[in-house]
Formats: structure tokens, sequence, C-alpha cells
């Protein structure tokens, strides 16, 4: 869970008020879930600034799930968070 909060927002930790005090680029700022257009073979992506993760619509839940943890392990791989 906290790998997922760190894709998505930077930060690995709920801030003590909880999900509504997370901070974005210009203040507080929602966690969103958007659709992502284009090729449904992508790996989910997150705007960290934005506290927002965008997604493809895949076929199955199973799916979702397994690009979505490998987007994460990518990530922090990729960004020295592993």
């Amino acid at each position: 869970m906290a790998r997922f909060l760190q894709f998505v927002t930077g930060t690995s930790k709920v801030p003590l008020e909880g999900f509504k005090a997370l901070q974005g680029i210009s203040g507080p700022q929602r966690f969103q879930i958007h659709k992502a257009y284009g090729a449904p073979d992508r790996l989910p992506s997150a705007h960290t600034c934005f506290n927002q993760l965008d997604f493809s619509e895949y076929t199955s839940k199973e799916q979702l799930q397994e690009w979505l943890l490998l987007a994460i392990h990518e990530a922090s791989e990729s960004f020295g968070f592993g």
C-alpha cells in the first residue's frame, strides 16, 4: 500500500488529517483516478503533482492489478524507492 501511495502521490504516508489533506502542486489536492485514452496495452501512469492515477480500460480486474503492480515496481526501481 505504501508503494502504491508513493507511486500516485509522491509520499508513502497519508497525512494525519487523512486523504483530504493530501497536498498537490497548488495546495490540497484530492486523490484522483482518471481514464487514460489511447492504446489499451499501456501501463498505468501517475501524476504526483496532482495525486492522479491514469489507466486504460483493461480486459479484467486481474490484468489491471498485474499491470498496476508492474508500474509501481518499475517506478520504485527506476527512481530509487526500492
